[in-house]
């Protein structure tokens, strides 16, 4: 898939982008990234000192990939740091992580719990780290974290469709407590599905799936938070996001269900019924009345259109060889191949590794003021 005549030209960029980050992991006592840096001036001094566990824990799987093809560990490390210092303050009785850490203290500022906005990507890219690079502390730091979420924040009938009860759903719970903190889940929620897929658990991933998109049959879109006491939205827009796409596109790859097909008509008809305007797609204001944003978000081309036009064109050579490839939490493409399981600088650097701060060039001048560090917000 390389096109002729290219010279590593993204590569360099990407070199380029990835050292002028690194000043974000520089100085912190908790080795926890600050959330936001200058690309040309480094950490800017009046920063904001919290970050949630998303933005700072899902970084891995691109600076990673980084290292791997710069034969490089500085960025890969960096990245791997903050995951281990993330991990080392989860809660001692529940093993739970927190939503929003301060980098200076390592103390939790938003003590919610859950698979939703700022954690989804975390465990997502443990899983997905692992598939890549092979390293089994991402593994099991994975199992374990998959292990809480299951004791804590699955509430429901054990069976899907058996037994007597609620329907399942994850819900967010208090990190010390593990009670239930909230009573409403957020869309982005549902891009676990996909994740429980990547780890082979179908059968619970088709149940997550199946809440959403019932949700999503009720407004005709998916509310940012719908609250599963009340089975009302809590937050009312829709700002065209892909979770539940990805999951329906991934569960059809899984299973060949024709089902999800159906589900992907379902999303593209009323995608093209409510959001679709003279210059493009539009966030849904409220999914009661279906009023519209002046607002179309990246996300929306990157990820949501992505996943829909993959979804139904099933000879694409991502759907014929999905073994060998993997998506990142934005959608971007990346191979899966051996030879980012072993590690190019352990021959070249021996046991010692360079500083951070010893191979980060000074940056030449762009014309961008400052970029965050996160993911899925």
């Amino acid at each position: 898939m390389t096109p002729p005549n290219y010279d590593d030209d993204l590569l360099h960029l990407a070199h380029d982008l990835g050292s002028r980050l690194l000043p974000a992991f520089e100085n912190t006592a908790t080795r926890l990234p600050h959330p936001r840096v200058n690309l040309l001036l480094g950490v800017p001094v009046d920063t904001h000192n919290s970050t949630c566990t998303a933005g700072a824990g899902s970084l891995l799987v691109e600076m990673g990939m980084l290292s791997h093809l710069l034969g490089d560990p500085v960025y890969e490390g960096a990245a791997r740091r903050a995951i281990k210092a993330l991990w080392s303050y989860r809660d001692a009785s529940t093993g739970l992580l927190g939503n929003v850490i301060d980098i200076t203290t390592g103390q939790w500022t938003n003590k919610l719990s859950g698979v939703g906005a700022g954690l989804d990507s975390f465990y997502e890219y443990l899983l997905k780290s692992y598939i890549l690079f092979g390293d089994d502390g991402d593994l099991k730091m994975f199992n374990a974290a998959y292990r809480k979420i299951k004791r804590f924040m699955r509430k429901g009938r054990s069976h899907c469709n058996m037994g007597v009860g609620d329907h399942p759903l994850y819900v967010n719970v208090n990190m010390h407590s593990g009670r239930p903190a909230t009573t409403w889940i957020d869309s982005l929620s549902a891009a676990f599905a996909g994740t429980m897929v990547l780890h082979g658990d179908i059968e619970e991933a088709i149940c997550a799936h199946a809440l959403y998109y019932s949700i999503w049959k009720r407004y005709g879109v998916l509310p940012e938070r719908y609250n599963w006491r009340l089975k009302a939205p809590d937050l009312r827009f829709y700002p065209l996001r892909p979770e539940l796409v990805e999951t329906t596109y991934l569960l059809y790859q899984a299973t060949k269900n024709p089902f999800y097909l159906h589900v992907g008509r379902d999303i593209l008809l009323n995608l093209n019924k409510y959001a679709k305007t003279t210059c493009g797609y539009a966030t849904v204001h409220d999914v009661s009345d279906k009023t519209l944003e002046d607002r179309m978000e990246s996300f929306f081309l990157s990820e949501t259109c992505k996943y829909l036009y993959l979804l139904f064109d099933r000879d694409n050579h991502l759907n014929t060889h999905s073994h060998k490839f993997i998506f990142t939490t934005e959608g971007h493409v990346f191979p899966v191949q051996r030879r980012f399981r072993s590690k190019r600088w352990s021959q070249q650097w021996g046991s010692k590794r360079p500083r951070v701060d010893s191979v980060v060039q000074t940056p030449t001048v762009l014309n961008h003021s400052d970029s965050s560090v996160s993911s899925r917000t």
